[in-house]
């Protein structure tokens, strides 16, 4: 009778243990991964709509009663905020008047935006007086800030001026 070679059953057992820690953990951190593969998706489509909302804002006069082509400056002593009476999104003339814009679903002017359910968009409009750190006069700069909320909950805030020419 030859010598004969094989695994005992304690060496199978610690094979069968070492391999199961080892697949725990490659699940762990897919499962990690994969948790998180939205967010650089979700980063990416809250710049995307806030570049459209900022353009179409931004695209407006700086005042009411700045003229077309926006010369010479609006000179009124006070910085108005808000949309005049009447005025819906569709007929929004000057930046001010997006002030209080909350969309959710996003939407253009159109209505909405395809593809960015869960997503919300809160305009806020002030003059850049009302900023101690800015330390123009009101009524030279207005400033928009825009809240992109993502599916999840995170938050994302874009800021612009538009300058009274």
């Amino acid at each position: 009778m030859g010598f004969q070679r094989g695994a005992t059953l304690v060496e199978l057992v610690m094979t069968i243990v070492i391999i199961s820690v080892a697949i725990a953990g490659v699940t762990g951190a897919f499962a990690l991964i994969s948790g998180r593969s939205a967010d650089p998706l979700n980063q990416t489509r809250a710049v995307e709509l806030a570049q459209l909302y900022m353009d179409e804002i931004i695209a407006k006069k700086y005042d009411e009663a700045t003229p077309p082509g926006g010369q010479p400056p609006y000179s009124g002593a006070t910085c108005n905020i808000g949309p005049d009476a009447g005025e819906s999104r569709a007929t929004f003339d000057d930046v001010d008047d997006y002030n209080g814009v909350s969309d959710s679903p996003p939407a253009n002017v159109d209505g909405a935006l395809d593809g960015y359910n869960g997503f919300t968009v809160d305009v806020a409009v002030a003059c850049a007086g009302d900023d101690p750190d800015i330390g123009l006069p009101s009524t030279e700069a207005k400033r928009i800030d825009l809240t992109i909320t993502v599916p999840g909950g995170q938050s994302f805030v874009f800021s612009a001026y538009k300058a009274n020419f």
